[in-house]
């Protein structure tokens, strides 16, 4: 009998804690998913789960197991599919996590592109501006603003993301244009929560970061909301490029204080540490690199 089968048997089953919705996962009968992990503990000379009417529990044999094998089925299958991968192109479902604005401005745009080289796979994108546990998600890859101090993760740089201070020419109009940052101040400006510092905008000038406090009428967590309700003339914001591309383009918002570079931000694609990446990661990585190189995205 398989050994891989027996593994997935009884981590399936130690993880629903019943042999019936092992055996419903699995795709197998009941019988067959109880028979799997006998002959497991059969080769092992342990018992590893401890049988009872109603559910099944782990033993200490059976905890050292399960804290192991998931890991071990897991690199098995990205081998396996590495392997197929290398003779008939990248095929499976990849799931992605992004940030709300920087996933709608970017991160789906770049994943079409990814796919139209690789008509084999899928993908799985949730976009949140929440903490997004990759192990218990199920995640493969997420894109992330600023560093991550995770030591299960592991980090590639994709790029910094600047941020620009814009109004509208009728907000300026009648307001008048900062010719400093110390002008804002007196100035409505719409704050975005989501930054780590909302109401502290920071600039630099010839390697000095000037930071201002600032006020306004409105407060939200999204950067696309700050940058339409700038567009409607209600105030300055200060958003990352990437959300402001359209208006800059069109003319709806203009740069203020160009003289004084705005704050920028690593943007990093992250994933589990522990196991080897699969082919098909590795090369959305590589792609999602030479893409924002090419775009000029951040």
């Amino acid at each position: 009998m398989d050994i891989t089968d027996e593994l997935r048997a009884f981590v399936t089953t130690a993880k629903t804690g019943s042999f019936t919705a092992a055996a419903d996962q699995l795709g197998v009968s009941n019988r067959l998913t109880s028979k799997y992990v006998a002959e497991l503990e059969h080769r092992l000379g342990v018992r590893l789960l401890q049988r009872t009417t109603r559910k099944v529990g782990l033993t200490p044999a059976g905890e050292d197991l399960l804290a192991r094998a998931p890991a071990l089925l897991d690199e098995l299958d990205d081998l396996l599919q590495d392997v197929s991968e290398g003779s008939r192109g990248l095929t499976g479902m990849i799931r992605v996590s992004a940030p709300v604005t920087f996933g709608e401005a970017y991160v789906g745009r770049m994943l079409g592109r990814f796919a139209a080289q690789h008509p084999g796979l899928t993908f799985d994108i949730r976009l949140s501006d929440g903490f997004v546990d990759l192990a218990s998600d199920g995640i493969d890859l997420a894109f992330r603003i600023g560093q991550s101090d995770m030591l299960s993760l592991k980090t590639r740089k994709l790029g910094a993301i600047r941020s620009i201070a814009v109004a509208s020419l009728d907000y300026l109009a009648r307001h008048g244009a900062p010719s400093e940052p110390a002008d804002l101040a007196h100035h409505d400006c719409i704050l975005d929560t989501n930054r780590r510092t909302p109401r502290r905008w920071i600039f630099f000038k010839q390697g000095q970061d000037i930071a201002v406090q600032v006020k306004g009428s409105f407060q939200l967590n999204s950067a696309r909301a700050a940058v339409e309700l700038a567009a409607d003339g209600l105030g300055i914001c200060y958003a990352p490029h990437f959300a402001l591309r359209d208006e800059l383009q069109t003319g709806t918002l203009v740069p203020v204080l160009e003289e004084f570079e705005g704050l920028s931000v690593e943007i990093n694609a992250v994933y589990l540490e522990g196991r080897a990446m699969p082919r098909k990661i590795r090369a959305l990585i590589d792609f999602a690199v030479e893409d924002i190189r090419q775009s000029g995205t951040l």
